[in-house]
């Protein structure tokens, strides 16, 4: 088990256990857009224009997760995010 946990959540540059990481820019803008989208209600254009960025900027950090993340937990989790996404896009308007 401990194997399986070493392997899941160390970070493979560092040594060190890494679940969670300070978030990075395309994570700070996915969550003001989505807080200012929230804000103006889902009925005003500009609130549809911040959802839409947000979740564009949401897809760059799952992207980047898949790409570059620094064990395999965080590229599942930015697997599970981008289709996550995807799922909602495709799912009923």
């Amino acid at each position: 088990m401990r194997r399986a946990l070493d392997w899941a959540f160390r970070d493979r540059e560092t040594g060190r256990i890494t679940v969670a990481q300070w978030p990075n820019a395309p994570l700070w803008m996915f969550a003001a857009g989505s807080l200012a989208a929230h804000l103006m209600g889902p009925d005003d254009g500009a609130g549809r224009v911040l959802r839409l960025a947000a979740t564009a900027c949401l897809v760059v950090w799952s992207v980047d997760e898949i790409v570059r993340g620094v064990n395999p937990w965080r590229r599942i989790l930015g697997a599970g995010v981008f289709g996550g996404v995807i799922l909602l896009a495709a799912g009923p308007a």
